[in-house]
């Protein structure tokens, strides 16, 4: 994607792959920053929190969802795909 391509995507509110990781890494940013002083665990709890009270606030606000169950299952289904993805990752090791 060209730089004018990316810039009108932004413009319209989508991310190219690279804007999406920048803004994903400043929650890991945020997330690394705060476990200094919270626990990993609780930290992660946080996070799966926060992340499933802004997907509700997307669906019934934005999306206007009629169907949660639908909805439910589709990001139960895209977290379990990246959770065994970065599972895979030795990376992460």
């Amino acid at each position: 994607m060209s730089r004018k391509d990316s810039r009108a995507a932004m413009a319209e509110g989508e991310l190219d792959t690279v804007a999406f990781l920048k803004l994903a890494d400043k929650f890991i940013d945020l997330a690394n920053h705060e476990n200094r002083r919270v626990n990993a665990t609780q930290l992660h709890l946080a996070l799966l929190y926060a992340s499933t009270r802004y997907s509700a606030f997307v669906g019934k606000s934005i999306l206007e969802i009629d169907e949660h169950e639908p909805f439910v299952e589709k990001m139960t289904a895209e977290y379990q795909d990246m959770l065994r993805q970065h599972l895979a990752d030795e990376s992460l090791d």
